[in-house]
């Protein structure tokens, strides 16, 4: 059975590898994006049920990427902004766009291990999902 699969979404490829990683090594499977077209062509390519978004990428901000993926059809269920701003107006705005959490950077391993964790088992238990439960 194919494991749930994450979206790192991040402009540094050293972000991106360090969060793979960490992923991998815990049994995730993990596509990366560095830009808001890389994430709307991945996002195609196959709908991840969790999207770690930074919100600074070459093409534009990060934010910008989810109206394009809810008109797409493509939206992942799970889109979480991971930023350097903790500022409540950049809060806010994430909120606003969609995302279901905001996490600052750098994001302690455990914790965001512990999150993962839970969205991906909502998505193995969500309405209208066919597999059986993989968490």
């Amino acid at each position: 059975m194919t494991e749930p699969l994450i979206l790192l979404v991040d402009d540094s490829a050293l972000v991106r590898d360090a969060l793979r990683l960490l992923f991998e090594e815990t049994g995730h499977r993990v596509a990366e994006a560095g830009s808001v077209a890389e994430t709307v062509a991945a996002c195609r390519a196959e709908r991840p049920v969790v999207m770690l978004l930074d919100l600074t990428l070459p093409d534009g901000d990060g934010l910008g990427a989810i109206p394009l993926l809810r008109a797409a059809g493509v939206l992942p269920p799970v889109v979480v902004a991971l930023t350097g701003h903790d500022d409540p107006a950049t809060v806010e705005r994430c909120r606003q766009a969609g995302c279901r959490e905001v996490l600052l950077k750098p994001v302690a391993t455990r914790e965001l291990l512990r999150k993962v964790k839970g969205w991906v088992g909502e998505s193995d238990s969500g309405p209208g999902d066919a597999r059986p439960g993989t968490g």
